[in-house]
């Protein structure tokens, strides 16, 4: 046997390492793609999506703006979402609370997360949520109904850019999308529907 033929094997076991971590690092990256870009959105207010903000404005203007509200519901997900108010006119600055409702139609619990974003998508930026229920992730049991807030300011620096200043209205989308239980969740739902079972 030639020493050129004692390497090939060695050369495409190589290749196929080289082929399997490129597979493993693709596939991961589209797990952390969708993550990476949430927070970029986040916090450029890219694509419409509003900030995330840990403190009240100080500054109110007289000046108000319109803003109205949109629940949806993604396919496969037995919910009925929608907003308490159609819309709000507060100042600008103001900051504003407002309820939504989720009421899970099916006859398991569910868990939901909601994503958002506001257009028009250039106003995304100056939209600040101070609390929301799409920060985390929201269980439903079979046939319970929450009330969930949003608290919000609009930003008064969106009088002063350019591409925003003459907008009087905006509107704050929601989509509500099924999201697999967490561990601790689904046991507790197992458990209620065990019992249930047994009475």
């Amino acid at each position: 046997m030639t020493e050129e033929t004692r390497q090939k094997p060695r050369n495409n076991g190589a290749i196929v390492a080289m082929c399997l971590v490129f597979v493993v690092g693709m596939t991961g990256m589209s797990f952390a793609a969708v993550p990476l870009y949430r927070i970029f959105c986040q916090v450029t207010g890219y694509n419409g999506t509003a900030q995330r903000v840990e403190q009240y404005s100080n500054t109110i203007l007289d000046k108000t703006i319109k803003v109205t509200f949109d629940a949806n519901v993604a396919p496969g997900l037995d919910w009925e979402f929608k907003p308490m108010q159609s819309s709000v006119s507060p100042k600008i600055g103001e900051t504003v609370q407002v309820m939504f409702t989720a009421r899970n139609k099916s006859s398991e619990p569910i868990n939901g997360q909601a994503i958002f974003n506001v257009t028009p998508l250039q106003a995304g930026a100056y939209f600040n949520k101070v609390e929301c229920f799409c920060f985390t992730d929201t269980t439903l049991p079979p046939g319970e109904t929450l009330e969930m807030p949003v608290v919000f300011f609009i930003d008064p620096a969106i009088t002063e850019a350019e591409e925003t200043r003459d907008i009087k209205v905006l509107t704050l989308s929601y989509t509500f999308f099924e999201h697999d239980l967490p561990a601790a969740s689904e046991a507790a739902a197992l458990e209620v529907k065990a019992a249930g079972s047994k009475s």
